[in-house]
């Protein structure tokens, strides 16, 4: 071919790459539309062969998409943009309202007359100013079905407190009137995170104010069931007008609906704070803020992880299954209609673990052992975190203090590309060991030692162990990885399995890093920078602060729900209780998880053992505590050539990597370990200094 055609061809070429280039929307758009399809960026990066980095700089501006990339992704806009047009503005919207005085701008939601008892248009109030000074905003950018955001925090005068600064009138003459105005006037609640998922209910937080205006107690008495008795009279209200509650009733947490109409559901979500909605161990304060800052605060976890539901072990559960629904629509080869079908890779039933596997108390322990039975290690399974602790020799007694590192959304980290049981598990005698199948082994690791500076890594009390014993799959394949033989007596093992807790951990890792990104701590900061950043941190911003502690709370508590327990209340051993019924009680999938988060710690120890001479001196779950000469992490941390030891610990603020949990001196944990002696745990009590129980890493 002649340089003439070559030419002519080159040219063409850059007239459709720069077709290409103005057929792409903008950075926020691109962003925009793959979160209002409920595609994360690794869904995204997969589908287009690139690395999820990839995505997130075109999605930020910093980066454009490069042929051949470049026509499949706009493609995938295209599609998106079909299906997910841009939200209409703020004044189209009020425009299609429902008939009732037009908007107009009031003045700032400072105490005012008791609404009328009808409900009103919703008012838009530009002009309005929060307790923080900010000007209220337009609703959020979205689904025009949720144009005013997930929640709103309802005050006593009627102020119904969205995400984006932007507030709403709301009628509160009695609870059916609320319910009704949040399903057909208040254009609240969130997208479906998945395309076969559900979109989230719209959530209605109660202040005390509000909660007296409603009629409802200001406490609520039964604090063992925690609900409301069926014949009080605000229930009576919602059954005369047709709504139903869930079983576990009006509570701090409560869903009213009704049955579905067609395809669209009406339920809506109550959180009461005065009930203690908001738990301290997880929100902090969240309950003493001004109705603005709570809205802020909830609207920026749902938006950034799901609308709460619940605690946060609930709510992190809920996430789960909202980014990987159990079913999905088919097409029906007999009939031609749309048919739900399980949905690939996801928990789509309950399904009885395997003996060793269940709690006590569980009928499968039941059928084998008598009621007071203490099962011994070759009849249960015991995948915990750490608790290990050890006496200081003379060398490290002689340095000044005992520095804790603890390792960021330990268990989350852990769950990344970890491959778990979808399905039942077969019984199976003397397998030869496979790591690629999740599953209980029962298996004899006694034969393995280390040095006694270091904990076993197969028990959680660090003890070496002393015959066969059950181990998950995570902590057989780290045996194998040491290079010992291991010769499985038998196991209960998942065939039908895959990386079920992926998207969870996308989601939460996002929400994490984009928090402690507002707060000051990014990634790729310098050691000494992040190190500062981090103990100020929690001081830059108490919302944000609060957010971040209930992301963490959500990790740890959603992955101790996958095993949830019996509650008190008439059950007695041997008998089921509820939780058993869903699919997403399976303590197989907790006891992986917990047994690759402790060999995850356990391989960097042993690369600071190795290389470095350094030895742990009291592990607390994702908590190390270490004696230094210096008061910091970077006085006891080893370095190659300027760089973290390949494998150890590195300070950072990514999952998986480490930050300063806190310092004492060597006289302090000497006196400790004098004072209560030997089971004392100084890792429990690094950050205060204090012996109090309640300092637990995180």
């Amino acid at each position: 071919m002649s340089d003439e055609h070559n030419g002519l061809f080159a040219s063409v070429d850059a007239l459709l790459e720069q077709a290409a280039a103005e057929a792409l929307p903008d950075p926020a758009e691109r962003k925009r539309l793959r979160e209002a399809a409920g595609l994360s960026q690794d869904q995204v990066a997969n589908a287009l062969t690139v690395r999820r980095e990839t995505v997130t700089g075109w999605e930020s501006g910093r980066t454009e998409p490069r042929p051949p990339k470049r026509a499949a992704y706009i493609r995938l806009l295209d599609g998106l943009a079909a299906r997910f047009p841009p939200p209409q503005p703020p004044a189209a919207a009020a425009g299609k309202s429902a008939p009732g005085p037009s908007p107009t701008p009031l003045k700032a939601p400072s105490p005012r007359s008791p609404l009328p008892a009808q409900p009103s248009a919703p008012s838009h109030r530009p002009g309005a100013a929060t307790s923080a000074g900010r000007k209220t905003a337009a609703p959020p950018a979205g689904d025009a079905r949720f144009a005013n955001g997930p929640l709103a925090v309802v005050d006593g005068d009627g102020s119904a407190y969205c995400t984006g600064g932007l507030v709403l009138d709301c009628p509160l003459a009695d609870l059916p009137t609320l319910v009704e105005w949040t399903l057909r006037e208040a254009h609240l609640g969130a997208a479906r995170l998945h395309r076969s998922g559900k979109d989230a209910d719209p959530l209605i937080v109660l202040t005390a104010s509000a909660v007296q205006r409603l009629g409802l107690p200001a406490v609520l008495e039964d604090r063992r069931g925690l609900r409301l008795p069926d014949d009080h009279p605000v229930l009576k209200q919602l059954t005369k007008a047709q709504w139903k509650l869930t079983k576990r009733g009006f509570g701090p947490w409560a869903r009213v609906y009704r049955t579905a109409d067609g395809a669209r559901r009406q339920c809506v979500q109550f959180a009461v704070v005065p009930w203690g909605a908001l738990d301290t161990r997880s929100w902090g304060t969240a309950h003493q803020l001004e109705p603005a800052e709570l809205a802020r605060l909830l609207g920026t976890y749902a938006t950034r992880v799901i609308t709460p539901c619940g605690s946060t072990a609930v709510t992190g559960l809920e996430l789960m299954t909202a980014l990987r629904p159990p079913t999905r629509a088919v097409k029906d080869p007999a009939g031609g209609g749309w048919v739900s079908a399980p949905m690939p890779g996801s928990l789509t039933e309950p399904v009885e673990c395997a003996p060793p596997e269940a709690p006590d108390g569980h009928p499968a322990v039941a059928a084998l052992y008598p009621r007071f039975h203490q099962r011994t290690p070759d009849q249960v399974l015991n995948e915990e975190a750490y608790q290990w602790s050890r006496p200081l020799t003379d060398a490290e007694c002689m340095k000044r203090y005992v520095v804790g590192i603890d390792v960021n959304m330990a268990f989350a980290a852990a769950a990344n590309r970890l491959t778990v049981g979808l399905s039942a598990p077969a019984h199976v005698h003397r397998p030869a060991f496979d790591a690629k199948l999740p599953g209980s082994w029962l298996v004899d690791l006694s034969h393995i030692s280390f040095d006694e500076r270091l904990p076993s890594p197969f028990t959680p009390h660090g003890e070496r162990p002393t015959g066969p014993a059950w181990y998950a799959t995570p902590t057989v394949a780290y045996a194998v990885e040491l290079g010992y033989p291991v010769t499985p007596l038998e196991a209960y093992l998942r065939y039908e399995h895959g990386p079920y807790l992926d998207a969870w951990y996308t989601r939460l890792r996002d929400a994490y890093i984009t928090t402690m990104a507002d707060l000051g701590v990014t990634p790729g900061m310098p050691e000494t920078q992040f190190l500062a950043a981090m103990a100020t941190h929690q001081h830059t911003d108490p919302v944000l602060a609060a957010v971040l502690s209930a992301i963490k709370a959500s990790v740890k508590g959603s992955i101790g729900k996958l095993r949830e327990r019996a509650r008190s209340g008439g059950w007695r051993p041997g008998e089921a209780w509820p939780a058993l019924a869903r699919p997403t009680w399976r303590p197989d999938i907790r006891a992986a998880v917990i047994a690759s988060a402790r060999t995850n710690m356990h391989r960097k120890m042993l690369k600071l053992a190795d290389h470095a001479g350094l030895y742990p001196v009291a592990i607390l779950s994702d908590c190390a505590v270490y004696a230094s000469d210096g008061p910091s992490p970077l006085d006891f941390l080893p370095y190659r050539d300027g760089k973290p030891l390949p494998g150890g610990f590195r300070l950072g603020v990514s999952p998986g990597m480490v930050k300063h949990e806190g310092t004492q001196s060597v006289l302090w944990a000497e006196g400790l370990l004098e004072e209560h002696g030997p089971d004392v745990n100084i890792a429990r009590h690094i950050k205060t200094g204090i012996v109090s129980g309640q300092d637990e890493g995180e």
